[in-house]
């Protein structure tokens, strides 16, 4: 049977389901929906501003949710996602564990599944990380190295796609066009060709190169030398 259990919040009463119970999310009320948005930045998901209304963002944000807790990817808060939500179990979206299997040592790690990287120091200390935008079709879980590959520069400041956008510091690591950079940017007027808050989603996919932040692009220059290990992972 399932249970529900009804908690004060302010002159609201919310209902929240009990961990591990199924809720539609067209059942949620527009209060419950600013609850799971205030939690969502609370775990440092970024949802973007409290309204009760579920757009994209928080759409995004539920994804980088589901993705830190190890539950189907689809945006949606209904299921058990508002439940687990709610629950004091839950895991932050910005601060997750290195995957096992990564191996050891000062390296890049990438997860596919997770849609997340880790720029990880010799001594195993993570330096920083973040959400992701790639596409799996073209990269294959494995070991690589950053650097030349094809004949071609392993970073350039400012590299292009050949045709309207700029792939600011691009950072090569698998062959032969493959490399880290910076979301997209216009040569027309500077700006992403998408959001930050994309970022950590598989709401968009790459065309093989791996997507960041702007910030996240500077400190992964800084931290790659011509052969940084970088470790894929499903």
């Amino acid at each position: 049977m399932k249970v529900l259990t009804r908690l004060g919040m302010g002159a609201a009463a919310l209902v929240v389901a009990v961990a591990g119970t199924t809720i539609p999310a067209e059942a949620l009320t527009g209060a419950q929906n600013k609850a799971a948005q205030t939690r969502l930045n609370k775990l440092g998901c970024f949802s973007g501003p409290v309204d009760g209304k579920i757009g994209a963002m928080t759409k995004a944000a539920t994804v980088r949710f589901q993705s830190a807790n190890r539950m189907t990817q689809n945006g949606s808060l209904g299921g058990t996602t508002y439940g687990r939500l709610m629950a004091a179990s839950a895991k932050r979206c910005d601060v997750r564990p290195v995957p096992a299997g990564s191996g050891s040592g000062r390296r890049i790690v990438l997860s596919q599944g997770q849609n997340w990287l880790w720029l990880v120091d010799a001594k195993g200390k993570i330096v920083r990380q973040g959400g992701i935008i790639d596409n799996p079709t073209y990269l294959k879980p494995g070991t690589y190295s950053s650097g030349s590959k094809c004949g071609r520069a392993g970073r350039i400041k400012r590299n292009t796609d050949g045709g309207s956008l700029y792939l600011n510091n691009f950072v090569r690591f698998a062959s032969c066009g493959i490399g880290f950079h910076q979301i997209p940017t216009y040569k027309s007027n500077g700006a992403q060709i998408h959001a930050d808050w994309l970022l950590g989603t598989n709401s968009k996919a790459s065309h093989g190169c791996i997507r960041v932040q702007k910030s996240m692009s500077d400190t992964i220059w800084a931290f790659t030398t011509s052969s940084t290990k970088v470790v894929v992972l499903r």
